[in-house]
């Protein structure tokens, strides 16, 4: 079969990237110890609430790195009542087209450089990791995980992917918890027959071989709004109930994503408005605590600065690489700080 495609260059040896960049043994213990506290979380042997939360996109290393040092930090004083794992996504899926993110072209004033971009968020995530901080990534680009899906202890997958036969046998074979956020359209449907096919074994193409998926009975369901509008409310969570017994779906459990079209006001993503979501969710709770039983945690949007940039209307001497987003608003540090201090109140 002829492809439209011509090759750029040679890519290096993931392996060798990896050897670049190695992760420590007590890091990848931790990693492996993470993902067992995220699998007690979301099929209720731990009460906690977990929390995912950091940029839209993990750019600048520089600024990432001091997010996740004050990340640290504060995870520290609240790991009695939280479990939280930060956001370092390295992949961005697109509406139609646009910068995809650091691991196709780490500088986004220059010509994509896939390579160099492999190395920058593997050094990236392994600091990360190394501080003792878990991860979260989007699965977007399924075909070069390796060097990274090991690095994470928790996994989404996106709105745009949740439908993708490709993306749900990723899931099923991934060791990793993984998130499926309902459609773009606001179908919570979609995303449970996701979950379902990641919770059952498959037969694929893997490294030249045929694999049999193991299934992943911790794929569970991202709410993230959608075309309709917001859908944490509780005729959202009755509806997933619904569907979770239908489908006979093992440790069912749902994140609520404050961010994405449910953080919209009036048409227009408000990322201060994730703390009303989360308020909201957690009222609810309080007054039938039986009905929100299946909320184990919450998403949220966060870096070092309030708002966003873009990077297609900037040059790049006047860019603002001190923790701005370069794609989606988020909240700035001291929202975030309180946000955090206030939900583990709530615990």
């Amino acid at each position: 079969m002829d492809l439209n495609y011509r090759v750029v260059k040679k890519l290096p040896s993931i392996d060798d990237i990896i050897a670049a960049y190695p992760l420590s043994k007590k890091a990848a213990e931790k990693i492996t110890y993470d993902r067992e506290e995220i699998r007690a979380i979301l099929s209720g042997r731990d009460a906690r609430l977990l929390l995912i939360i950091g940029p839209c996109s993990a750019w600048p290393s520089s600024a990432v790195v001091e997010y996740a040092k004050r990340l640290k930090a504060l995870s520290n004083e609240v790991r009695t009542k939280l479990k939280i794992v930060m956001r370092v996504y390295i992949q961005k899926p697109r509406t139609i087209k646009g910068w995809l993110g650091p691991v196709n072209q780490s500088d986004p004033f220059a010509p994509p450089d896939i390579g160099v971009g492999a190395a920058y968020c593997r050094e990236m995530m392994v600091n990360v990791v190394e501080m003792g901080v878990p991860i979260a990534d989007e699965a977007v680009f399924t075909h070069n995980a390796k060097g990274f899906a090991e690095l994470l202890t928790w996994m989404a997958i996106g709105a745009r992917s949740v439908e993708d036969q490709e993306h749900r046998i990723f899931a099923s074979g991934t060791d990793c918890p993984v998130g499926m956020k309902n459609g773009t359209t606001g179908s919570i449907e979609v995303a449970v027959n996701g979950i379902v096919a990641a919770q059952h074994k498959h037969h694929a193409v893997y490294g030249g071989d045929q694999v049999e998926t193991k299934g992943n009975p911790y794929a569970h369901l991202v709410l993230r709004g959608g075309a309709l509008g917001p859908n944490y409310g509780v005729e959202h969570i009755m509806a997933a109930d619904a569907l979770f017994k239908k489908h006979k779906v093992h440790n069912p459990a749902i994140i609520v994503d404050a961010s994405h079209d449910n953080s919209k006001v009036l048409g227009i993503k408000d990322p201060n408005h994730q703390v009303t979501v989360v308020r909201e969710v957690l009222a609810v709770r309080d007054v039938n605590p039986e009905i929100l039983r299946l909320v184990k945690g919450f998403m949220v949007e966060s870096f070092l600065k309030e708002g966003a940039q873009k990077v297609e209307s900037q040059k790049p001497e006047s860019i603002d690489r001190g923790g701005l987003s370069v794609t989606d608003p988020c909240m700035g540090w001291e929202g975030t700080e309180k946000l955090i201090r206030e939900l583990a109140e709530s615990v």
